[in-house]
């Protein structure tokens, strides 16, 4: 069993940048993959960024490449997300996850998912 608590979210204008964090409970974070999604009203949840258990692989979708980082310590059992250049349309809930299966892209591939963070991007 893993608990997972996001933190960091807000209200920030475009251009600027926040970094969410996501502290998992128990001793076996190292065992997991982790991965960051979102939902904004009325959409389906999505997928944002996954890293592999050890942090050497990670895997982003095309709408956050090049401005969204996904790092992991996992000395403190935590997976953070840097999010640069944020657009209105990062307007979201943001959630992290954690699997047991290689690393995923679809929400039904993780195991284990925190209550989420609103960030909201004004223009």
């Amino acid at each position: 069993q893993v608990q997972l608590v996001e933190s960091g979210g807000g209200l920030v204008q475009a251009g600027g940048s926040l970094r969410l964090s996501c502290a998992a409970s128990g001793r076996t974070f190292g065992s997991y993959n982790m991965g960051w999604f979102r939902q904004a009203p009325g959409k389906e949840r999505e997928f944002v960024a996954t890293m592999s258990r050890s942090g050497a692989s990670t895997y982003y979708a095309d709408s956050v490449k090049g401005r969204f980082t996904i790092s992991r310590d996992n000395a403190k059992s935590t997976v953070y997300l840097q999010m640069n250049s944020l657009k209105p349309e990062d307007t979201a809930v943001y959630y992290c996850a954690a699997a047991r299966l290689p690393l995923g892209v679809r929400a039904e591939e993780y195991d284990y998912w925190g209550q989420g963070t609103q960030v909201t991007v004004s223009s």
